[in-house]
């Protein structure tokens, strides 16, 4: 067998940094390209080094419009490129719609007809929306309430379609993303309130601070993509949708608040009591993924993982009081390149600034 090649398209943003270290610690032989449209790249923070230093391959290109040819000879796509939170969703939807959807679905077919043989998506708990009752299993009824959640359910059903004995695809259901990154985003519920305990001493909970999250470290998410990379069919068969994150880390949105006043003492915490209920309340059941994965299951906890990123924005020596309206909240980044006329209304390179072929 020749040397292992592993397509992760989105690979300048959040998650990615995290995940092209890991694998490139796991699978230290393996060929590593990256295929990202580059909203993010410069969106830098702490980095020591350019990120994509990792990878052997670097195409700037758009997720819309990939070419057949990169995905020859490539044994696993990772596919985390997407509008990638419910801000976006709603301020670009048709957008979300083809990009989340339409071009997932189209990456996937290609990648099979292409031969390869792994496909890791990169979905989310969020499709299960508001649930009060018990903790949602994997055959949980789903009730997405945001563009960015139903565009997730849509792949998700998609891509089932797509799979088979040849094209094992493994979509993951990840819990809230926080931690530290090379391109840290605090537009995330915990790295918010690490941010604001570290600019003004406050946190400010835009909710009445009840309704439930399930969380998880970014590395512990690179840590679920590199087993889903290698999952044996026997763990789930050719299309497996599974629940990524511990039981431990369902929280109130409360107790992460006061979890964060621990690690930075001295913090102001602000509840909004007249907050409209906010339906994105959820717990969920994390028993397949142990029962699948016992080796890969999270490692990194609520204390760690605050104590890195305030360690982390120190270190940036992070002082924004107003960050709600900075470049580290993904909306804004695509906001200022829509009005600065670099993207199109589709968000497209416009003009000269098209980065959109291999």
């Amino acid at each position: 067998m020749g040397i292992m090649k592993i397509l992760i398209t989105g690979n300048m943003g959040y998650i990615g940094p995290c995940l092209t270290s890991h694998l490139r610690t796991t699978y230290p032989t393996a060929s590593l390209i990256g295929l990202d449209i580059g909203y993010f790249a410069d969106c830098l923070t702490g980095a020591e080094i350019f990120p994509e230093c990792r990878v052997d391959m670097q195409h700037f290109a758009d997720v819309r419009r990939i070419n057949a040819d990169l995905l020859q000879g490539v044994d696993a796509v990772v596919h985390l490129a997407a509008i990638s939170n419910d801000p976006m969703g709603n301020t670009f939807e048709k957008v979300t719609y083809d990009i989340n959807f339409q071009a997932s679905i189209d990456l996937a077919g290609k990648a099979r007809s292409a031969g390869v043989k792994s496909f890791v998506y990169a979905s989310s708990c969020s499709m299960y929306g508001f649930a009060e009752d018990g903790p949602k299993t994997e055959k949980s009824p789903l009730n997405p309430l945001t563009a960015y959640a139903k565009s997730k359910v849509l792949t998700e059903r998609g891509l089932e379609k797509l799979a088979d004995k040849d094209f094992k695809v493994t979509s993951l259901r990840f819990s809230t993303a926080c931690g530290m990154s090379e391109r840290l985003r605090l537009d995330l519920v915990l790295n918010d309130f690490v941010a604001g305990a570290i600019a003004s001493k406050k946190i400010t909970i835009l909710s009445d601070g009840t309704p439930w999250r399930p969380l998880i470290n970014v590395k512990d998410m690179a840590r679920a993509i590199e087993w889903a990379i290698r999952r044996d069919k026997a763990d789930g068969g050719d299309f497996l949708a599974v629940n990524i994150g511990t039981e431990a880390w369902n929280y109130q949105v409360r107790d992460l608040a006061e979890a964060v006043a621990k690690v930075i003492p001295g913090v102001e915490i602000s509840l909004n009591k007249d907050a409209q209920p906010d339906k994105r309340s959820y717990r969920v059941c994390f028993d397949l993924f142990k029962k699948l994965a016992p080796d890969y299951q999270p490692q990194v906890d609520l204390i760690t993982t605050a104590k890195e990123l305030k360690d982390g924005l120190e270190a940036m020596e992070f002082r924004n009081g107003d960050f709600r309206n900075s470049r580290l909240m993904r909306l804004k980044v695509l906001t200022h390149l829509r009005n600065s006329n670099l993207l199109t209304e589709n968000l497209e390179w416009a003009g000269n600034y098209r980065r959109d072929r291999p």
